[in-house]
């Protein structure tokens, strides 16, 4: 069993999680999906309020946000939530399009085809009760696991791990971007085209798939950033607070 493989059986027996780490994923993943706004300021106490969690695990929660990158704190004005710059958005996209198809060529022949068709059918399941936001969410779930289960077969743990924040942080592209727009991105044709050639074992043709889909969806997901920008009136900044574009 690799070593991905085994984190992952880890993961399912691993007791409840404590209320420090139940804040943690609650706050992280409303950063993730814009319910938090990228460059908003909140407080302790708002924070404590909006979750109904103690100030411990308020603290726990934004002490590992912070080391991620996702909160910065603020003297006297509490914490930021990041905002989303030019300069990230670009690093992104450059980072996924060189890591992407060389984790899909190593995943060539290794991979679980039928996980991976499972995932992929997941990607396009339709939610109509669910809010557009809760649908975007369950796409980027389902989109997330399936580029991070090529990532674990292609046997690379670092490879997996960076690919697990580049896809979070991706999160938020999607969720400014497409959320604005209301409508959720469309990427069956090259889910399938790569499944078929990681299924015939061709990781230069798996690889060559990879790199246009993420080219494909940088793309897409800029236009609707864009969009996005022009229609609430607001701006990335290039390089930070004081720059924008």
């Amino acid at each position: 069993m690799s070593d991905i493989q085994s984190s992952a059986s880890t993961a399912d027996v691993t007791p409840a999680l404590s209320f420090g780490d139940d804040a943690y994923v609650r706050i992280r993943r409303d950063v993730l999906s814009c319910r938090l706004p990228p460059g908003a300021f909140v407080t302790e106490p708002e924070l404590m309020a909006r979750y109904a969690i103690r100030k411990t695990s308020c603290r726990i929660a934004l002490t590992r946000l912070a080391q991620e990158g996702f909160v910065r704190s603020r003297p006297r004005k509490g914490y930021q939530i990041a905002p989303i710059l030019l300069r990230d958005v670009e690093e992104v996209f450059t980072l996924r399009v060189q890591l992407e198809p060389l984790a899909a060529r190593l995943a060539a022949g290794r991979a679980d085809i039928a996980r991976l068709r499972e995932l992929e059918a997941a990607c396009r399941v339709q939610h109509p009760v669910l809010q557009l936001t809760e649908q975007i969410d369950a796409f980027m779930d389902a989109n997330k696991a399936f580029h991070l289960a090529i990532a674990a077969a292609s046997g690379n743990v670092r490879l997996h791990r960076t690919l697990a924040l580049l896809l979070d942080e991706m999160s938020r592209l999607v969720a400014l971007g497409f959320g604005v727009q209301k409508t959720k991105p469309e990427i069956k044709h090259d889910h399938n085209a790569l499944i078929d050639a990681l299924a015939e074992g061709d990781g230069k043709r798996a690889e060559t798939i990879a790199r246009r889909h993420i080219e494909t969806f940088q793309a897409m997901t800029l236009e609707k950033l864009y969009a996005s920008l022009a229609e609430t009136g607001a701006a990335i900044p290039v390089n930070g607070p004081g720059s924008w574009r």
